[in-house]
């Protein structure tokens, strides 16, 4: 029960040979080379966009105009 027959070998082999034919490894490594080298190229481009255009400038916000608005009685208040 523990060990696999002659048939049981057969058919895993051809599962095998089905799935990772000749070849077919080899041409799949490559494809995931190449996106590799495809990211590489975008990243190393974003970098130097980057470089090459000036930062924005840095935004602030004004907290003295808030305070100065005047504030509004009725958010809370019901009408009996």
């Amino acid at each position: 029960m523990g060990s696999l027959s002659v048939w049981h070998w057969i058919v895993v082999i051809a599962v095998v040979l089905l799935l990772f034919g000749r070849g077919k490894i080899s041409d799949l490594m490559g494809d995931v080379a190449q996106g590799i080298k495809a990211f590489k190229k975008g990243m190393k481009e974003d970098d130097t966009a980057s470089v090459d255009k000036p930062a924005d400038p840095v935004k602030s916000i004004d907290h003295s105009s808030a305070s100065s608005a005047p504030a509004r009685s009725d958010v809370g208040s019901k009408a009996v």
